[in-house]
């Protein structure tokens, strides 16, 4: 923004909490979409991420305090959030110990109502079809990255990419776009099947460099496959005695289970160690004790198009556990093709701090066999 403060014009913000949302990424759930999935949650020692994040984007928010209104959620659904970050708000809905997507419908409904300028939302994709059912076009939505499924073309990078998003769109101009909505099916995906489906579209803020695409599948060519093999040839070649390995999902990092005869999870977090699963499918709980006081790398591929290597699908290998391994044991795998698609890799651990230093450097990819390439992180 370059106007001053206090000559901004007023502008009005909706703004929702998933409570739950991504409660379930770091035990290992691969989503919360259901009560029985949160239940057993909580029984592996969840905790609640999406405060936190609400309130990483709502104090970058406040930069433009004095010239916003904020029209809120009730309760833990984004009322307490905006309280404590010292904005003054408007509510909606009733405070609720446990909170449903019918009660996140219901809120939309109703700041919708009131009259928005931009409606942003922490959750995952579950949340994002709560938007598209209340919303569908009616008013521009944003999506701050609180879940375990985001494949979705509505969310920014971070929380803090939101808030600026935000700011920016509301004060400076930023073209709106339909971006997809999409879901998968979440008991396929715990047996580690990929089914995505489109199921609408929203109006969003766009940004290419703050906002991050719906998420694409490898292509699945000969030359692909070859490619996936030669890297993981090379990572297996290059595997030490006694070293835990913690490999991250992906169709890459799968191939190294394949050419060591070892049934790797597609779409889990599983441990290495003497070029044998010693885990399957493991939580951040069961990482940080396996590796604890233990010489450990981490193998990881980017997500799809959108190039996370942290913080997209694989939230057990959390902030935790990266310190504790340390940035320099970190290998990054991924074919020349996805490669060639993506302008840099990118991270969002909910750690600021962490977050920095990984963009305070170049990463080394390996994108064939002794073959690697420099890329910047954003």
């Amino acid at each position: 923004m370059t106007a001053t403060e206090n000559a901004l014009p007023i502008k009005t913000i909706g703004f929702i909490v998933n409570p739950v949302a991504g409660m379930g990424g770091a035990v290992g759930l691969k989503g919360t979409d259901g009560k029985a999935i949160l239940t057993q949650a909580i029984a592996l020692g969840a905790k609640p991420i999406a405060s936190q994040r609400a309130e990483t984007f709502l104090t970058e928010l406040s930069l433009a305090r004095k010239n916003l209104n904020l029209i809120v959620g009730a309760g833990d659904m984004g009322q307490k959030q905006a309280e404590k970050c010292g904005f003054a708000c408007k509510v909606i809905g009733e405070n609720k110990k446990e909170t449903t997507s019918e009660d996140t419908q219901s809120i939309a409904k109703g700041i919708v109502a009131t009259g928005v300028d931009l409606l942003v939302f922490c959750g995952g994709d579950g949340t994002t079809r709560d938007m598209l059912k209340a919303v569908d076009l009616k008013v521009p939505v944003l999506g701050v990255p609180t879940g375990v499924k985001m494949h979705s073309a509505i969310f920014a990078v971070s929380p803090i990419a939101a808030a600026r998003v935000a700011l920016r769109f509301l004060w400076s101009g930023l073209p709106l776009r339909e971006a997809e909505v999409m879901d998968v099916d979440e008991q396929a995906f715990r047996l580690g099947h990929l089914s995505a489906e489109l199921y609408g579209y929203l109006l969003s803020p766009f940004e290419p460099h703050l906002i991050q695409g719906n998420k694409m599948e490898s292509p699945m060519t000969e030359s692909e496959v070859e490619n996936q093999a030669a890297i993981a040839i090379y990572i297996i070649e290059e595997m030490q005695p006694d070293i835990t390995y913690i490999v991250g999902p992906g169709t890459t990092t799968r191939t190294i289970g394949d050419l060591l005869d070892q049934k790797k999870t597609l779409l889990g977090v599983d441990l290495f160690q003497n070029k044998k699963i010693i885990a399957k499918d493991v939580s951040e709980k069961q990482i940080l004790q396996t590796i604890n006081g233990k010489r450990t790398k981490i193998v990881v591929t980017p997500i799809g198009g959108q190039g996370f290597i942290f913080g997209r699908g694989n939230q057990q290998i959390s902030s935790k556990v990266i310190r504790q391994v340390g940035l320099d044991n970190i290998v990054v795998v991924a074919t020349k093709s996805k490669l060639d698609r993506l302008q840099s890799l990118r991270v969002d651990t909910g750690d600021s701090d962490l977050d920095a230093k990984f963009r305070a450097r170049c990463i080394r990819v390996v994108t064939d066999y002794k073959t690697t390439q420099e890329m910047l992180i954003e």
